[in-house]
């Protein structure tokens, strides 16, 4: 480009030097040209001096420039400026307005004023002004209907939700209301065009009005699907009809001042009388306004302040607590600088100040309330609680709590969102931030692009862990999973429940930090630096948990079974994947780690049997005792508590020892696993009954007393208390069988119970 430039004007002084030379030739080639000045000392010279003095320019230029861009003015001086263009300006206006006023008075304008053709022009106008408002009010007398059933409509219960009917009746009653006021606009052209004035002919006053009453009309419809004084449920905002009238008819008084005012008053004065009068009107009109805007704003300030901490009192959620209060603190500073904004840009551009004001103003209502029933709509779900079908919660209990804490947090977010998006938007009507340009840019479509990937991110890891759990609650569920699980299911699949939250929350945290540009080499390195020096650091620990997972990949116990466990017998109350809890006969708790296991005694698998070993007295028959052990084990299996405990007939090893006082006989039973234990205290009840009533004898400690004797084998006398019995005639206790013969062994038997009515004793040398 600096060639290209340095080229055209270089063409310049070429051809203003060359010029009266060159005037009665025919125009040679450029390069001829160049080449006839350079060998003319003189123009060359010259030539030298021109490049010198462009060169100088274009460096001046730069330098002022870069100085330009680097010296802003501060916001001060800014202000400053701008408050003195508004002085000027009105000081300016106000001379212009005492000039053509002047000259009014002394019949010396520069246009002449035909006050014949103003007052039939003005009276053309009141007639269109007439039928146009006559034709509006009696469209919305007529729409009235409709607009009170589709109020019914959203304020009765049931069907759809309560936001979503007022959102449709408020749509549907804004269509009416649009309807109308094109209606009334499209009648009053035609009245304007074919009855008033000359036929056929559309007059710029009646366009003016038109086209003011179409905006206007507009705006304050927008205003009625706010307020809606006279339709309760119509009105998007929560306030009563006394306030909804109050703010509507203030609004609209303001809106109707400003806007007929700008768009007809001031363009007919500047027609019919002069602009200077026609800026001056616009000047009075807005500050006029600004005047009754602030003067309204201050007056209601107590009364909404009140109003917004009341709500912010009633709302739940903390963010939108605060934002109301301190929204409730500023809105009155907030609405006097939108005033304020509005009044600066009418002065400082009268031109184009008013489209642009009405155009942002409108923006920021549409963008203001889509935010805020979005914001309602949010609010109102994240309120209400989620309910699954019955179905649903009874296969998975737990995804109901789930969905209820996940949920609302998601629709906190969101609302964020909305109201970052809602400011964005706000600022970019106004002009004060560029959106599209931002977004243009790489580091707004890289912001965006990271925020809707971590947004994916964590919404389908969210989803993979409500399913996965879900799976597994499933599977735990003995209702609906296939059954009460076993010990080692619910063991394992919480173990994997919890082994999965983990890894999924690790990988989330990693994607995540990934894709918002941080590097995770370094934290995966130093995490497994970290787990080498835990694992080299905690040994035991980990030694516990390897063996803690074999022990349960062998089902080598499950919580409930009795087992024996590092010299340690009694049931497992708790088992994790580090220790397991056993609580012994006595009731005590044991809590052992696996790292201190090397054998595991399972009593619960499949069976147990009942061993047991009966003494019999050397001399009762072997044969005698084996069939009463068989009765007893008949009975056993025949009670109703205990038949269907046992699995398999009476197992009889035989005689297993000759002890010194007894023959020992060796019997199994085998049981259900758990009830090999019952099984045997009720057996060996029986095998006492029936050793009784067979009268086999089960040995049991004698005692033999030696008195001594002397040298001639004489014993000293020894006394001897004899307990009474009940002796029949031949000298034997009453209710036992007579001796056999004359070696019967007649010694006192301990087991034989006393007569209480028969008492004596006796001594016996």
């Amino acid at each position: 480009m600096r060639r290209v430039g340095l080229l055209a004007w270089l063409m310049v002084v070429l051809m203003t030097l060359g010029l009266p030379a060159l005037a009665q030739q025919e125009p040679p080639t450029p390069y001829a040209t160049l080449a006839d000045l350079l060998e003319n000392e003189q123009s060359r010279d010259e030539l030298i001096t021109r490049l010198r003095e462009l060169a100088n320019g274009e460096t001046t230029a730069a330098t002022a420039e870069a100085s330009a861009t680097a010296a802003e003015p501060s916001l001060a001086r800014r202000v400053a400026e701008t408050t003195s263009q508004v002085a000027g300006d009105l000081g300016n206006q106000f001379g212009q307005v005492v000039e053509t006023l002047s000259d009014l008075a002394t019949g010396q304008p520069d246009t002449p004023v035909d006050v014949g053709t103003m007052l039939s022009a003005t009276f053309n106008l009141v007639l269109v002004i007439i039928a146009t408002l006559a034709l509006f009010f009696a469209f919305r007398r007529l729409a009235r209907g409709g607009f009170t059933r589709l109020s019914q409509w959203s304020l009765a219960n049931g069907g759809p939700p309560p936001v979503l009917r007022l959102l449709t009746a408020v749509a549907i009653a804004a269509t009416l209301d649009v309807l109308v006021v094109a209606l009334a606009y499209l009648g009053g052209n035609l009245i304007a065009t074919f009855l008033i004035g000359e036929a056929g002919e559309l007059s710029t006053r009646a366009s003016l009005f038109l086209n003011a009453f179409l905006v206007i009309e507009l705006l304050k419809a927008a205003l009625r699907m706010l307020f809606a004084s006279h339709y309760e449920g119509l009105r998007l905002l929560p306030i009563s009809a006394a306030e909804a009238s109050y703010w509507n008819r203030w609004i609209a008084r303001l809106i109707g001042l400003a806007g007929y005012g700008l768009l007809v008053a001031v363009p007919l004065i500047n027609v019919y009388l002069a602009p200077a009068l026609g800026q001056a009107a616009g000047t009075l009109i807005m500050l006029g306004a600004f005047i009754y805007a602030v003067t309204v704003v201050l007056k209601n300030r107590p009364k909404l302040r009140h109003a917004l901490e009341a709500a912010a009192e009633k709302t739940s959620f903390t963010a939108t607590r605060i934002s109301l209060g301190l929204f409730a603190r500023t809105w009155h500073i907030l609405a006097i600088l939108y005033f304020l904004v509005v009044l600066l840009l009418t002065l400082l551009r009268p031109e184009d100040a008013l489209p642009f004001v009405l155009i942002a103003t409108l923006k920021t209502l549409v963008v203001a309330g889509l935010g805020m029933l979005l914001s309602s709509l949010l609010t109102q779900t994240i309120g209400r609680h989620i309910t699954l079908s019955e179905e649903l919660r009874h296969k998975l209990p737990l995804l109901e709590t789930r969905l209820n804490a996940y949920v609302p947090n998601a629709l906190r977010v969101i609302r964020a969102v909305i109201l970052v998006a809602v400011i964005l938007l706000v600022l970019n009507a106004w002009g004060a931030f560029d959106l599209a340009a931002w977004y243009a840019s790489e580091a707004g479509r890289g912001l965006v692009g990271k925020l809707v990937s971590v947004a994916v991110i964590l919404t389908v890891a969210a989803g993979v862990w409500l399913a996965l759990a879900s799976l597994i609650e499933h599977r735990l569920n003995p209702e609906t999973g296939g059954g009460e699980p076993s010990a080692r299911a619910k063991t394992l699949l919480a173990l994997f429940r919890n082994a999965l939250a983990i890894a999924l929350i690790t990988l989330t945290v990693m994607i995540v930090l990934a894709e918002i540009g941080i590097n995770i080499g370094p934290l995966i390195a130093g995490a497994g630096v970290l787990g080498l020096a835990i694992g080299f650091g905690a040994q035991k620990l980990v030694q516990d948990i390897i063996t803690g997972i074999f022990i349960q990949v062998e089902n080598a116990m499950n919580t409930g079974d009795v087992v024996t466990v590092g010299g340690i017998t009694g049931t497992a109350e708790r088992l994790s994947i580090r220790s397991v809890g056993i609580r012994d006969l006595n009731g005590t708790y044991h809590l052992i780690p696996f790292s201190s296991v090397d054998t595991v005694s399972n009593y619960m698998r499949e069976f147990g049997y009942h061993v047991g070993e009966y003494g019999i007295a050397y001399r009762e028959s072997i044969d005698e005792a084996i069939i009463a052990l068989r009765e007893a084990f008949d009975e056993l299996a025949e009670s109703e508590e205990y038949r269907m405990d046992i699995l398999a007939p009476l197992e009889v090893a035989g005689v297993t020892a000759l002890a010194d006082s007894s023959v020992n006989i060796r019997v199994r039973i085998k049981a259900t696993p758990g009830n090999q234990w019952a099984v045997g205290r009720a057996y060996n009840r029986l095998v006492k009954l029936h050793f009784d009533a067979k009268g086999i004898e089960i040995p049991f400690p004698h005692t033999t007393m030696y008195f001594g004797q002397d040298k001639t084998g004489s014993a000293p006398p020894a006394n001897l208390r004899i307990m009474q019995q009940n002796f029949t005639i031949d000298g034997s206790p009453a209710g036992q069988p007579k001796a056999q013969d004359s070696h019967t062994d007649d010694r006192y038997d301990p087991r034989a119970k006393p007569n209480p009515e028969s008492k004596g004793d006796f001594d016996e040398d």
